[in-house]
């Protein structure tokens, strides 16, 4: 009896609010039929006994009881355990229990059809308490027949009805036990998964904004700067047309240049790849073309310093050749914009050496100056930004009337 109640009992599903099943449907299904067979192997075997044992009157009624209870499985019993119907589970139930105390009056020897009942109560029963109050009254049916015979000393008293019961409770309560730690686990795993859900949809905002931050930066540095170029040119060409038509054409020359420059960097924005300047140049070249481009739009005198380097060019990855190359052009465009100077220098040098050597790009002009405390450009923070990104800084000295100095910083990996 115990034997099969501690299995049964050990597949049993969680009621229905209880969060799901132990076992995959496939194996609900097969445990179901299994039980389906069980019941009425046992049950035929209880009638053949009847037949056998008894006679008469008492035959009948161990017949009628029998029938009473296959007829209450196949209409109630069986659908509330496929359905998880706690309503019939318990109208089932109390056939049960009046079963199983005819039997034990009439015929003891017929109650190894617990070894069935036990098992069915925590199949059907919707919790803990239930299915303890379910296992007592059985219990209770199963002992009142077989101790009043022995009270009349009719037969031997049996323990074994008791051993069921205790043993089916102490594997009920497990059972409910290991099924309300299990709901905690699958709860937490819920919690867990929502969180990472939630965390996923942050990462992907967070990268959507840095994204956004980069294509900024991307089109201050380029394209803003080649349209400003235009804008400037264009006007110095109209100026100059009247009384200088050299002076202009040579303004509309470089203002096909910059124009032609801003498409390519355009494309390449789309496609993802690095500045155009850097395409098939160094970055000591490709800072002398943006010094030579910078004079001819502005007239000023300007020129690339790469006198520290001691005539080696600097081992760079291209992301930090970016930056000191899209520093260089923002230092120029705000000279362009701000400065008033003269004359600027495009300063390249290499500082140090192993892992605290880093690389540096210096725009100085001769212009009016600033405060940097008190002028904080959108420019300046995102180039500090991008300067950060490869472990690197930006430092921006000036005066007011004393000129300025920007200083874009890279280490050397």
């Amino acid at each position: 009896m115990t034997l099969w109640s501690g299995r049964s009992a050990a597949v049993l599903p969680p009621a229905e609010d209880g969060g799901g099943l132990p076992l995959s449907e496939r194996s609900w299904r097969i445990t179901v039929v299994v039980h389906h067979v069980v019941f009425t192997v046992l049950v035929g075997i209880a009638v053949v006994d009847a037949v056998v044992e008894e006679s008469g009157g008492r035959q009948a009624l161990l017949l009628v009881a029998l029938g009473v209870l296959a007829l209450a499985y196949l209409g109630v019993g069986a659908p509330a355990l496929v359905r998880r119907d706690h309503r019939r589970a318990a109208a089932y139930l109390l056939v049960l229990v009046a079963v199983v105390a005819v039997l034990a009056w009439v015929l003891p020897e017929l109650l190894f059809l617990l070894f069935l009942a036990f098992p069915q109560v925590w199949f059907l029963v919707a919790d803990l308490r239930d299915g303890v109050r379910w296992t007592l009254a059985l219990g209770a049916a199963a002992m009142v027949g077989p101790m009043v015979h022995w009270a009349q000393g009719t037969e031997p008293f049996d323990l074994q009805t008791l051993v069921g019961v205790a043993f089916s409770l102490g594997m009920g309560a497990w059972v409910f036990s290991v099924l309300e730690h299990s709901e905690q686990r699958a709860e937490l795993i819920r919690e867990l998964e929502s969180t990472r859900s939630e965390l996923a949809g942050l990462h992907h905002q967070q990268g959507m904004v840095a994204e956004r931050e980069r294509l900024a930066r991307e089109v201050h540095d380029t394209l803003a700067q080649g349209y400003t170029s235009i804008v400037v040119l264009a006007q110095t060409a109209a100026a100059a047309l009247p009384g200088d038509p050299g002076a202009a054409a040579e303004r509309l020359a470089v203002i096909e240049e910059v124009a032609r420059e801003n498409l390519a960097e355009a494309r390449a924005m789309v496609a993802a790849f690095a500045p155009v300047a850097l395409d098939s140049a160094t970055l000591v070249e490709a800072l002398q073309r943006l010094a030579e481009r910078f004079g001819r739009e502005t007239g000023i005198v300007t020129r690339v310093d790469t006198a520290a380097l001691g005539g080696v060019g600097p081992a760079l990855s291209r992301a930090e050749e970016i930056v000191l190359l899209r520093g260089a052009q923002e230092a120029l465009a705000n000279v362009r914009r701000h400065a008033s100077a003269s004359a600027v220098v495009l300063r390249v040098s290499r500082v140090g050496s192993g892992g605290d050597a880093h690389v540096s790009v210096h725009v100085e002009d001769d212009g009016v100056g600033f405060d940097p405390a008190a002028s904080v450009g959108v420019g300046l923070a995102g180039l500090r930004d991008r300067a950060q990104e490869v472990g690197g800084d930006v430092d921006v000295r000036s005066v007011p009337g004393e000129g300025t100095r920007v200083t874009v910083r890279v280490p050397v990996r």
